[in-house]
């Protein structure tokens, strides 16, 4: 008999029941120390006093209006990313793929209302994770996300990553945008080279084409910048941007100059919960912390210490990791063992780390996390270690 709740997940044992920082709380008493976040979205940690406020606030005077009318928290956070961004425009979403789904109706409306109905193709790389809608799985290509959901929504063109020459062939008039993740998360923490982003810039410039930047995962604040695209310089047409916004709270958004948007008129498109009431209160207090200089200055030291330390993890256990990659606190550890054993293991030492492509670990901490915590995830890292090598001899 199937479950009640649809078993798309393989789930770990494991019922959390109270969170707090860096911390959750299983039903039976033990504590984890969580270097996952929600895959990348309690940006904040858990229970972070400021943005409890902020919803406790919000939800004692209203949680839901439609967007048929205006939405002060919407607008502040709106006003803040356009401030604080590339973009003249935002529409919010409740996740990442809608962003996603957004974004693929605005740049082929952007040809459509330029008398170019034919540019429809947008290219898209191997190991991208652009959600698990039908434009999502279709913009990736991989069977691991396609296989059973056929047909496939046309229109994409699949290159694998890296290949430069394969890029240069594949634009053509039919192209309508290019989009890429700065930073692959699901593809096992693959950072773009700045170089290749400034020339996908130069190359998208030359052709007339939209840049589409998939920031949902290494967005706000994670790689140390506001946007991990600041990094090389550079700045797209369209934007998504989800997780961390919300800091544990759904919510999602598409940015985008006023160009790129310029074919989104009244009724072009909507969503019922997307930018709420709540959502925005809790979107606009993550914006005010982690825009904020001072707090990406610390993302970036404490993202070195951390560095510093699972280096060391690799140096100590040569059997057991191959190297770190990542940029940030967006971190990976390339394993020799099966990813999946190094996860299982670290739930038996008390450490939450989340399994990602090309056998690698990922390592998502909260943003704030104190410098005691990553001494002590190094701790906890390295005994995970020890218990897999056990485990396997």
């Amino acid at each position: 008999m199937i479950a009640s709740i649809l078993p798309t997940y393989s789930r770990a044992p494991l019922t959390f029941v109270s969170g707090e920082g860096s911390w959750l709380t299983e039903a039976d008493g033990r504590r984890f120390l969580d270097l996952g976040a929600g895959i990348a979205v309690n940006a904040l940690g858990h229970a972070h006093p400021a943005l409890v406020a902020a919803l406790s606030g919000q939800a004692n005077a209203l949680w839901h209006v439609s967007n048929l009318y205006n939405i002060p928290a919407q607008q502040q956070l709106a006003d803040a990313l356009v401030d604080k961004t590339f973009a003249d425009t935002v529409f919010f979403t409740n996740s990442g793929t809608e962003a996603c789904e957004l974004a693929v109706k605005m740049a082929r409306k952007y040809w459509y209302d330029k008398d170019q109905p034919e540019r429809t193709e947008i290219i898209t790389f191997s190991g991208s994770f652009h959600g698990r809608s039908s434009a999502g799985i279709a913009a990736a290509g991989s069977e691991k996300m396609t296989k059973g959901f056929g047909p496939l929504l046309p229109g994409f063109t699949h290159l694998e990553f890296g290949d430069h020459d394969a890029l240069q062939a594949a634009v053509s008039d039919k192209t309508a945008a290019i989009m890429v993740e700065p930073v692959q998360g699901e593809g096992g923490i693959r950072p773009l080279p700045d170089a290749c982003l400034k020339g996908l810039r130069d190359l998208c410039d030359a052709h007339g084409i939209l840049m589409i930047l998939d920031e949902v995962q290494c967005g706000m604040g994670r790689t140390g910048k506001l946007f991990a695209h600041e990094w090389a310089g550079v700045t797209p047409d369209i934007m998504m941007v989800a997780k961390g916004i919300g800091g544990g709270f759904p919510l999602g958004a598409v940015l985008a100059t006023q160009t790129a948007a310029s074919g989104m008129t009244a009724g072009t498109h909507g969503s019922t919960y997307g930018g709420n009431p709540l959502a925005c209160a809790v979107g606009a207090k993550v914006m005010e912390i982690v825009a904020d200089d001072a707090f990406l200055s610390e993302v970036n030291r404490k993202a070195g210490l951390m560095r510093q330390k699972l280096e060391g993890l690799v140096a100590a256990h040569p059997d057991v990791f191959e190297a770190v990659r990542g940029s940030g606190l967006m971190l990976g550890l390339k394993c020799k063992v099966a990813n999946s054993d190094f996860v299982t293991a670290g739930f038996a030492k008390g450490v939450l780390t989340v399994p990602a492509a090309d056998n690698v670990v990922r390592l998502l901490p909260a943003l704030n996390i104190p410098d005691e915590d990553i001494g002590l995830a190094a701790d906890k890292l390295d005994a995970a270690a020890s218990h897999v090598k056990e485990a396997n001899a």
